[in-house]
């Protein structure tokens, strides 16, 4: 019973996201306020019926209800409570309910949270999200119904992939579908502001925090499966270039960019067709990302579904959404304007240049990707594009947009003194000139590449604080005028400032690993030592049929030495889990702040030992904390006044900064 009121649920959804996406749109187009004020109940009762069959499902798996073909085909009874609830999106059909939920929980916050925008821009944005929620809940009844029962139901479940049989994938998808979804928000609005024929300040106001928003869970989402990959897969990499986390990287990329460009559109009312595109863009990757993924073109540890079917039909979905929206564009940009006008050196050209830099990075990275598919779709021989090919690409591309970031907020707008904002950067410059001459000292001459971009890394960081500094006028006026300052100075410009200095620990930690990384892989048995970047492992003892609730499981001790003493005791272990035939590695990992040392337990016996992985890793955590400052950073953003209250009425006069709050800290941008 439950399985039905759940699919019944996603019919009523399905109807109540097609009236909402019809009526409120007509009464736009005519005007009609009464009309108009569908949208909000229709959003409200679309997200409240996927939120009822969302919960259903999760029931069937919590109550391993196996009569449901879905739950037996991807649960156990023996599998712990956390990982039951977290199977209810751990494949495709659950997953792509997860997707229409949060689909349905942004237009319902733009329904409750939106009565700020004018009544036919909230009607059409909402129409629109309608309209992409009516092709998904199409798809899920049509292709990926998880409600179907089967007869007879199995004693028990075939289990949950072992390797999502963890918290950090518990938690990861979600925080990437809130990310993904997300940019559906900045979509609509796009598509609602080229109906209406107007992108305005306002316009650029009220897109910014929803596309914050979706920048912030996406990115958060992104760094946790990263540091799943880290820790559970055994290899000891943070980022493969995998095609689907590429799918996750290049909407990322584009939304950076989106948020970018909206500040230009609000400050300088410029740049106002290019951040629709960008919008477009954004949503269109995200959609591109649920292709790869649930189409069969991909082999991935990622990957959900391989039936071409569901792919077509997705793909069906990517072209009309993509296609539609880009016809309209060409149709309606023309007409928006040039808006402000700015000199190459300013803080609108400095941005410029972010966003060219941040959409050429993003081309490359989809050349990369895709380029191997549409050989082999077009009957081309079989190439593979891997890391060598991003990283030789990437990161030149990378360099002179992190060198920029401590320059560019520290222009005027309209025209800036590039000099003059140099010149206020000649701390942070001689910082990074030592921290690179230091980095050659230390490794002994290298690489190069590495001191650079270790001193890039002290560039943008010192940048970031002499920023801050110049805001506050520190050690230019009395202290008391600089703290008054820091009170007055809004929470988005603190919020900039938080990101940019987590980009500048992502840029050294991914530095640091990647140059001085050092590895021992070794055959081991009980009392044998190896020795890793000075410390000295000794091999305890192996630990074997140790048993789990749904998995059995050998464990290592592995003593950690420094100088003779023992620091640490590692515990890897590797599990294998008869239901799926699959064995994974659970690593350990001792964290100094600075480095990492990690050992992975491979294949092995008594007599001829186990395959012992140990890693040294300089800086690594550096890349996850960097992530944390640019979720905080955003968080911080959010929390600025002007997000909360919202944006003024169209019309309606912007009030100036007081005087006594000078130009550097009455900007956030």
């Amino acid at each position: 019973m439950i399985a039905e009121l759940g699919h019944f649920a996603l019919i009523l959804a399905l109807v109540a996201a097609l009236v909402q996406g019809s009526v409120p749109m007509i009464g736009a187009s005519r005007n009609d306020r009464a009309w108009m004020a569908v949208a909000r109940p229709a959003a409200l009762g679309q997200a409240g019926a996927v939120a009822l069959a969302f919960f259903a499902l999760m029931w069937c798996h919590i109550a391993s209800d196996f009569s449901v073909m879905a739950v037996a085909a991807n649960s156990n009874s023996q599998m712990p409570l956390i990982y039951k609830i977290s199977s209810t999106w751990g494949y495709h059909e659950g997953s792509m309910v997860l997707w229409v939920l949060i689909l349905a929980i942004y237009g319902a916050a733009v329904a409750l949270f939106g009565d700020n925008l004018p009544p036919a821009l909230r009607a059409r944005v909402l129409a629109v999200q309608a309209w992409i929620a009516i092709g998904f809940l199409l798809f899920i009844l049509f292709t990926s119904n998880p409600f179907l029962r089967m007869t007879p139901a199995p004693a028990d479940g075939r289990d949950l992939n072992p390797l999502l049989q963890d918290p950090g994938l518990a938690i990861h998808p979600p925080f990437l579908y809130f990310g993904y979804v997300g940019f559906s928000m900045a979509f609509s609005f796009a598509i609602a502001a080229l109906i209406e024929g107007r992108v305005d300040a306002a316009w650029a106001r009220w897109v910014r925090p929803w596309t914050l928003l979706a920048w912030c869970f996406l990115t958060a989402g992104i760094a946790m499966g990263s540091y799943w990959a880290y820790y559970e897969l055994g290899w000891g990499g943070w980022w493969f270039w995998d095609p689907v986390e590429n799918a996750s990287f290049m909407p990322w990329l584009i939304g950076t960019a989106l948020l970018h460009s909206a500040s230009v559109v609000e400050k300088r009312d410029a740049l106002k067709s290019w951040t629709i595109l960008l919008a477009i863009i954004a949503f269109s990757l995200s959609l591109m990302g649920t292709f790869l993924v649930r189409s069969g073109v991909l082999t991935s540890v990622h990957a959900f579904a391989t039936d071409p079917a569901r792919g077509v039909f997705i793909l069906g979905l990517l072209a009309i959404t993509t296609g539609g929206a880009l016809v309209l564009y060409v149709w309606r940009a023309p007409g928006m304007g040039t808006g402000g006008l700015f000199a190459p050196v300013s803080r609108e050209g400095a941005l410029v240049l972010n966003n060219l830099l941040l959409a050429t990075a993003c081309a490359t990275v989809f050349l990369g990707t895709l380029y191997p598919l549409f050989l082999d779709a077009l009957g081309g021989d079989k190439v593979s594009v891997g890391a060598p090919f991003f990283n030789a690409t990437f990161a030149p591309i990378m360099a002179p947009l992190v060198a920029a970031m401590a320059v560019g907020p520290l222009l005027a707008w309209k025209r800036g003194d590039l000099f003059g904002a140099l010149q206020r950067l000649y701390a942070a410059l001689a910082i990074a000139i030592v921290v690179g001459l230091a980095t050659l000292y230390l490794t002994r001459g290298g690489p190069v590449l590495a001191a650079f971009g270790m001193a890039l890394a002290a560039w943008l960081f010192f940048g970031t604080l002499s920023e801050l500094a110049e805001r506050l006028r520190l050690f230019r006026v009395p202290l008391s005028d600089s703290i008054q300052r820091a009170a007055i100075l809004p929470r988005a410009a603190y919020g900039m400032l938080i990101a940019h200095a987590g980009m500048a620990f992502t840029v050294a930690g991914v530095t640091a690993t990647s140059a001085w990384e050092t590895e021992s892989i070794s055959s081991m048995r009980p009392g044998d030592r190896a020795a890793l970047a000075g410390n000295e492992f000794v091999l305890l003892d192996v630990r074997q049929d140790l048993q789990g609730p749904n998995y059995t499981a050998e464990q290592a001790g592995i003593s950690v030495l420094r100088n003779g003493k023992e620091i640490a005791v590692l515990e890897p272990a590797k599990r294998f889990y008869p239901v799926q035939r699959q064995a994974t590695n659970e690593t350990a990992i001792l964290t100094t702040g600075f480095s990492d040392v990690y050992a992975a337990l491979g294949d092995g016996n008594p007599q001829s030992g186990w395959t012992v992985r140990l890693y040294y890793k300089p800086l690594v955590t550096w890349i996850w904390l960097g992530a944390a400052l640019m979720v905080a950073g955003g968080a911080v953003s959010l929390s600025d006044r002007r997000h909360r209250v919202g944006a003024p009425s169209r019309g309606q006069p912007r009030t100036r900064p007081r005087a006594s709050a000078a130009p550097a800290a009455a900007s956030d941008d």
